[in-house]
């Protein structure tokens, strides 16, 4: 089985004798935040977390990127919460990319390791500990759950990407491929979250233009991506925000896999206000 890795940002802060220097950028159709940017100067805390800390790095904006929020959280040993989300209209996507968290859910705990992912129904009375002697570092994507009538609430699921076969996009003889953590035909689901894989040489070969708002951080490697009118380049580390109808393409130079974390909101009417 091909092992893994995924980007952990290190914290900390870069030294007095560096010079500023980087590819942070914000416009009105995407945003990047770079693996530099999650120094110790932009954590955030939140109520009810217990030795943790956290990077914001998507949240409902109006006019940009509305359906979501996601997070980087890290979690010292011993630290968690028996209260993470306050919200019960907000459901929840747990990927665990260092150290180990135990997610109690209806009485049942559930130890998540790198690879690992949960998805938590809104409204569900969940908990969340690092038992473990390291730090555990996780990105935690919130969103409004939108009920659809006579459709029921997800069911909660815990699993690890290494047990879920990645689903190659047709006539590409393999090179782009996604692990789908929720079948796409569920249409209980308002939101999924994936993960995309390109191999070496790898393309998107067209202006993927949708509705769909996205959050892409990148796991592993490294590519070009086109946003709107740019091509930009990425590595693991670096969180690219796109707001509905951002062109994007993308072209995997290797020398491994390029491999990203995506978040698309789906399966629902668009509001009209």
């Amino acid at each position: 089985m091909t092992q893994r890795s995924y980007f952990s940002p290190p914290g900390g802060l870069p030294g007095q004798d560096q010079l500023l220097s980087g590819k942070a950028v914000f416009t009105n159709a995407y945003a990047i935040i770079p693996r530099g940017v999650y120094s110790d100067i932009v954590t955030s805390f939140l109520p009810h977390w217990e030795k943790t800390r956290l990077w914001i790095i998507a949240r409902p904006m109006t006019g940009f990127s509305e359906t979501f929020s996601q997070y980087i959280m890290e979690v010292q040993p011993g630290g968690g919460s028996a209260k993470p989300e306050p919200d019960e209209e907000a459901q929840g996507a747990l990927f665990v990319v260092s150290g180990e968290i135990s997610v109690t859910l209806n009485g049942e705990t559930h130890r998540l390791s790198p690879g690992g992912f949960a998805y938590l129904p809104a409204g569900s009375a969940w908990t969340l500990r690092n038992e473990g002697e390291a730090a555990a570092t996780f990105h935690w994507v919130r969103k409004r759950y939108e009920a659809a009538e006579g459709i029921a609430k997800p069911d909660p699921i815990f699993t690890n990407e290494k047990d879920i076969a990645p689903t190659p996009m047709p006539d590409t003889n393999g090179a782009w491929a996604t692990t789908r953590f929720v079948d796409p035909n569920d249409l209980r689901h308002d939101m999924h979250v994936t993960i995309v894989t390109f191999q070496p040489g790898g393309i998107i070969p067209f202006m993927e233009t949708h509705v769909m708002e996205h959050g892409l951080y990148v796991l592993e490697g490294k590519a070009v991506y086109r946003l709107n009118s740019d091509w930009v380049e990425v590595e693991a580390g670096d969180f690219m925000w796109l707001r509905a109808f951002c062109p994007q393409a993308c072209y995997a130079g290797g020398p491994g896999p390029f491999r990203y974390l995506l978040y698309k909101d789906v399966n629902r009417h668009a509001a009209l206000w």
